[in-house]
């Protein structure tokens, strides 16, 4: 699978440690929409539709998956997202039943033109691969959706689902709903450390890097649109 698309696995990791400390608090609850939000660890499809470099819609991407083809997922098989809606019910008993808390099918891609209707109710994936925290991480892939663009993308929605179900349902929804952003692998792995003598790692030592990556990360997540999902995040 090619690396340059692929993040680091300590961010993997870290997604890990902050989901499980975050199940047990999850109520239990009727159908909830998923949001997913991030970078080729959660993408499931998105950059199909763009005219990208950042591509998994080829073999072996998918030898894993039900269907033996590839998806738009950088995997053999199921992500991150399908783990957490899919996840089998002896091993939910682990986690504190935690798929039947979301209780709904896996999301579909945004831009997958099957996203109408009901199906918007389910929640939507706004991911791309190659994105990162810094808007100038992944601007070799040519045409991915920087997260700024995939919170613009969920604008979109609430105003689709509001016209579907009202207003007022459609914020109950997004309320409610389960949301996973996961970020921060690319701008090591293809803005620090890939490029030999990039502009990253001449302007910033590591740990002044990290720093640096926190505080734009923070800005992600105080961003008005994030505050929505503050009880749901993942």
């Amino acid at each position: 699978m090619d690396q340059r698309v692929f993040d680091s696995s300590m961010f993997l990791c870290l997604l890990v440690l902050i989901t499980c400390n975050n199940v047990v608090l999850v109520p239990q609850a009727e159908a909830r929409a998923f949001f997913v939000f991030g970078d080729s660890l959660v993408d499931n499809g998105n950059n199909n539709y763009l005219l990208t470099t950042a591509r998994a819609d080829a073999y072996p991407y998918g030898i894993d998956y039900p269907t033996h083809r590839a998806t738009g997922r950088f995997s053999n098989g199921l992500n991150i997202p399908d783990i957490i809606s899919w996840v089998p019910n002896h091993v939910a008993v682990l986690i504190n039943s935690f798929s039947e808390q979301i209780g709904s099918e896996p999301t579909l891609p945004y831009l997958n033109p099957a996203l109408d209707g009901e199906r918007l109710l389910v929640g939507a994936n706004f991911a791309s691969a190659g994105i990162g925290i810094l808007n100038d991480t992944g601007i070799q892939f040519i045409n991915i959706i920087r997260i700024s663009r995939q919170l613009q993308y969920f604008e979109q929605y609430q105003q689709r689902v509001s016209a579907l179900i009202g207003v007022e349902q459609a914020q109950r929804l997004v309320n409610q709903a389960l949301v996973l952003i996961t970020l921060g692998g690319n701008d090591f792995v293809n803005n620090y450390f890939l490029v030999p003598f990039s502009a990253r790692s001449r302007q910033f030592a590591l740990p002044d890097y990290v720093v640096y990556l926190i505080s734009e990360y923070r800005k992600i997540l105080v961003d008005p649109i994030v505050h929505h999902f503050r009880q749901g995040i993942l």
